[in-house]
């Protein structure tokens, strides 16, 4: 099939109703029309589908902390908030959710089990493990956690991965689950085959009910000492390395196909220098490099995959391209995939021009920054996957949607407890984030799309495995309207084009462009525009 040649989205002559996202239907009760072009800018936008790049494994959320409370005690909404996370479904032209197609789930270490003889003050950091005293596995137990996995599933969204901030209390050193070993980590030494084990376990057991557990990630943040607060150890390389070995020797045993999640540093700067902790940084050369004490690069379950997460490196634009430059530079030399595992808005007060401030911030200024490294970990890092931290808390200290999709108020108000049902309320960074994984499937690729990129206007395009489809996703912080000006399809003439547009007051709004009409993005909107092409 030949390259079409450069074309206008104003002279496209066989625009209609897509088929797989339908439109309003005539019995709903409005059909929104296209933002005004009359003051608009014309931005000049070409696609080449010839030039491509990483292939997207999913875009994921986290299930700590309060899903395990949801789950189990917040019956009369948890459902609409699993709609909220995992529907893909478009109703009257308005999305049930955001379609996330990886989840998350934390691997307690039994923390809440100890209750407040954990020594973690807030319950809400807690977490349950499957592992008894006894040493034995219950299975009735992480009942809030489960009921997510099932919905997750229920809804479409069916590649979990296992994390582990700390071994079970039962195997470490102080029998916690934060640590005092400071650097080191807080597994006994004489548990490394034990704490693989249990991983193995769980894994196997999700596997035979049904779910596909794609990866295990045995440690995180490991250059943190997660001396309290919350769950957490730190690690140095060669532990990391030492456990992963087990890991690796444990799931072989066991049959399974699931593979190992290596990497997710504290921030990006640690997969690939050198920083105060060598023993604990310059992570990618220490596991991929043959002759290294920590490599694992030959381990059967060990892909030429690593991950990080965003935090700390994103202060401005220019500071976050030059570190995911580096990232992938770094990842390339040993041809390797890399995850974005973890972001939420933590950081140093965002005080450059680029940001507000926390105080004067609106929750959609928050949704734009995050769309910002969304875009930029994408484009520049090349992630193939990209995961929210937390998909639920409580609101608190004024943090407003920096830390959070859906916002939670229990019974009590926002400082009551977390197990009183109360209400729920998706924020702007839930549907921002939907721009991207309810229309960025498992398997689209990313091409090539030149446009005058700004901090303030930017976007990204994505094809379908089977060229049918063509995604693209535009950010436009500023304070005109932008009218597409040219497209290059690149495959095939599109036989529809579909918007759906994220703004202050719209969650998703779709809107089917009309026959012989250019695209026009909203101003201070995050706009998904769907080809369906013939």
């Amino acid at each position: 099939m030949k390259l079409k040649h450069l074309l206008f989205l104003s002279t496209l002559l066989s625009l209609m109703a897509c088929s797989d996202d339908s439109p309003a239907t005539p019995d709903s009760p409005e059909t929104p029309e296209q933002p005004d072009i009359t003051n608009s800018v014309e931005k000049l936008v070409t696609m080449d589908v010839s030039q491509t790049y990483q292939t997207i494994a999913g875009f994921g959320a986290s299930d700590c902390w309060a899903p395990s409370f949801v789950g189990k005690s917040w019956t009369s909404g948890r459902a609409g908030i699993t709609e909220l996370l995992f529907s893909s479904e478009i109703v009257n032209g308005k999305p049930k959710g955001i379609g996330l197609s990886q989840w998350r789930v934390n691997l307690g270490g039994g923390s809440a089990q100890q209750g407040d003889a954990s020594g973690i003050e807030d319950k809400s950091r807690r977490a349950e493990s499957y592992l008894k005293d006894d040493l034995t596995l219950d299975w009735s137990r992480c009942e809030g956690q489960r009921y997510f996995m099932s919905r997750a599933k229920e809804l479409g969204c069916d590649n979990f991965i296992l994390f582990s901030n700390t071994p079970p209390v039962q195997y470490t050193y102080n029998g916690k689950g934060f640590s005092v070993q400071g650097a080191s980590s807080n597994l006994k030494t004489e548990h490394y085959d034990d704490f693989a084990g249990y991983m193995t376990e769980v894994a196997a057991h999700y596997t035979g009910e049904g779910y596909n557990v794609t990866h295990i990630s045995p440690v995180n943040e490991p250059q943190y000492n997660w001396d309290g607060g919350q769950e957490g150890s730190g690690w140095t390389n060669d532990q990391v390395a030492k456990l992963v070995r087990e890991l690796d020797a444990s799931l072989t045993a066991s049959g399974l196909s699931t593979d190992i999640l290596l990497g997710e540093s504290g921030d990006w700067e640690y997969l690939y220098k050198s920083k105060s902790d060598a023993n604990r940084s310059n992570v990618i050369n220490a596991f991929f490099r043959e002759g290294s004490s920590a490599y694992v690069g030959n381990l059967p379950h060990v892909k030429n995959l690593i991950c990080g997460h965003s935090y700390w490196t994103d202060g401005t634009w220019d500071g976050m391209r030059n570190v995911r430059k580096q990232v992938a530079q770094a990842a390339g030399q040993y041809d390797l995939e890399v995850w974005q595992s973890e972001w939420s808005m933590l950081g140093d007060g965002y005080s450059s021009s680029e940001f507000v401030g926390y105080e004067q911030a609106l929750e959609m200024d928050i949704a734009f920054y995050m769309s910002k490294v969304i875009h930029n970990d994408l484009t520049v890092a090349g992630v193939s996957s990209w995961s929210y931290w937390t998909s639920m808390d409580v609101s608190r200290w004024g943090h407003k949607n920096r830390f959070l999709l859906i916002s939670l108020v229990p019974a009590g108000g926002e400082y009551g407890d977390i197990e009183q049902e109360g209400t729920y309320r998706a924020t702007p960074t839930l549907w921002v984030l939907g721009n991207y994984s309810r229309f960025i499937r498992p398997g689209y690729k990313r091409i090539a799309l030149t446009l005058n990129e700004t901090r303030s206007f930017f976007g990204s395009a994505w094809i379908s495995p089977e060229k049918d489809k063509i995604v693209a996703v535009y950010t436009n912080m500023s304070e005109r309207n932008v009218r597409l000006g040219e497209t290059h399809i690149g495959w095939n003439e599109a036989k529809s084009v579909t918007t759906y547009t994220t703004t202050d007051s719209k969650n998703l709004q779709e809107i089917t462009v009309a026959s012989g009409s250019p695209v026009v993005l909203e101003s201070g909107s995050v706009t998904t525009v769907v080809y369906n092409l013939k």
